[in-house]
């Protein structure tokens, strides 16, 4: 009984493969986070995030914290089921990018390009309406993988 390799047609890109792991576990986080978000119903979502801030160590006193608090404070159960409702679209996304991308499909640099570039001008009008790093890094990061699968698929070609 041996065991076929099948043997892909292209050839295995690394670049491909890391890109493919970040929207894994891009995909795999916003499913955590919108389970998360679903555990939340009928509780008293300050609350509960208090409890969690103090049971990791969180500076009860940080900024980015008091942020959050502020945010999520007063949320209830039905824009708790919205968000969770989103994340999981958006995990399913990403999900389905970053498979197709490891096991190196065409389609999947087509839709990982299609999908990512629609997003782009979402993220440059956050960066616009919030300024922070972190969505600098995220657009920067975005950009780069955009130009990466546009180049590739073009020399592909």
């Amino acid at each position: 009984m041996g065991s076929k390799k099948v043997k892909s047609s292209r050839p295995a890109h690394k670049g491909v493969l890391v890109i493919g792991i970040f929207k894994l576990v891009k995909g795999l986080l916003l499913i955590a986070l919108a389970l998360g978000a679903l555990s939340l119903l009928g509780k008293d979502v300050t609350d509960e995030i208090a409890k969690w801030i103090g049971i990791l160590r969180g500076d009860p006193h940080n900024h980015y914290l008091n942020m959050l608090l502020q945010k999520i404070s007063g949320m209830d159960d039905k824009k708790l089921e919205q968000i969770s409702i989103g994340t999981f679209i958006y995990a399913a996304l990403f999900l389905t990018e970053g498979i197709g991308l490891l096991f190196q499909k065409r389609w999947a640099e087509y839709f990982t390009v299609i999908v990512t570039g629609s997003f782009i001008p979402l993220e440059i009008y956050e960066l616009i309406k919030h300024f922070s790093a972190m969505k600098i890094i995220a657009l920067v990061v975005n950009v780069a993988i955009l130009a990466y699968l546009i180049v590739r698929l073009r020399k592909d070609k």
